[in-house]
């Protein structure tokens, strides 16, 4: 289980002053920004969390700092064990985040095979346990076809699941996913999307961030909506859609967020 507990997240922007707009200033004004602004909810072991938002609403940020790949300016990040007790190790804490996003780079010269055999070393996984281990990984996301590739070669698709193979190899206890499925084909999203509800099924806590609304009000358990830092509004789908009064999850967001922040929110 992993949860955050008042976090944020402050950074600084420059900000055009009038004189600057008019050519008369050359130096900007700073100021301090919220990116994530107080934010607080748990995921439960065998929970799906759906963090939904428009571009620059916070939703990179706040994973970051879940998979402590970002620190916090005030607020905490913690994590439980299945007997709910905090971990607060930092080593034991990275091994039980799987994480996952967008920038994530992977090593193209080397087969997928050859990079989880990488990652097992790293995690100290002894090698008859990482080959039984990275056979499975590859029967879940349908790899056998390309598990001896090199990763250059891979399709786009393909390279986002050997992507998420590497956030496997280690069995942890919380996947962070940030925009897994974005820009993939039909068959790569699909896989991914089961890939998630099989962690389910196995008591894994999962968030993951999407623009694909359909696609979170199928997944989700429960939603967190963000706009400009903040949570906006939360709850199972079944739950926003009633108290919206919203047909589905499309329109309930549409209903939620200011007329300046749906653009972006659209795929």
């Amino acid at each position: 289980m992993i949860g955050a507990r008042e976090l944020c997240k402050q950074f600084e922007r420059n900000v055009l002053t009038e004189e600057e707009k008019k050519g008369r200033r050359k130096k900007s004004k700073k100021e301090t920004f919220y990116a994530v602004d107080h934010i607080s909810f748990e995921v439960q072991e065998g929970e799906i969390l759906g963090i939904l938002g428009p571009n620059g609403a916070g939703k990179t940020t706040l994973l970051r700092m879940l998979g402590s790949l970002m620190q916090p300016t005030s607020g905490s990040v913690y994590i439980k064990d299945k007997d709910g007790n905090l971990i607060t190790d930092p080593v034991e804490q990275k091994r039980n985040i799987g994480y996952l996003s967008g920038n994530t780079k992977l090593y193209h010269r080397l087969s997928v095979r050859e990079m989880l055999m990488g990652m097992a070393q790293i995690y100290g996984i002894e090698k008859a346990a990482a080959e039984e281990r990275i056979e499975k990984i590859s029967s879940i996301l349908d790899m056998d076809s390309f598990l001896d590739n090199r990763i250059e070669r891979l399709s786009t698709g393909q390279t986002q699941r050997a992507s998420i193979s590497r956030t496997l190899i280690h069995s942890p206890g919380i996947y962070i996913f940030d925009e897994p499925t974005l820009g993939l084909d039909i068959l790569s999203a699909d896989a991914i999307v089961s890939f998630m509800k099989s962690q389910k099924e196995e008591g894994k806590s999962v968030l993951y961030s999407t623009h694909y609304l359909e696609e979170a009000q199928f997944l989700c358990d429960r939603i967190i909506m963000m706009g400009s830092g903040r949570i906006i509004c939360e709850g199972t789908p079944k739950e926003i859609m009633e108290k919206l009064a919203a047909d589905n999850l499309r329109e309930a967001f549409h209903k939620v967020m200011k007329p300046d922040e749906n653009r972006g929110a659209e795929q």
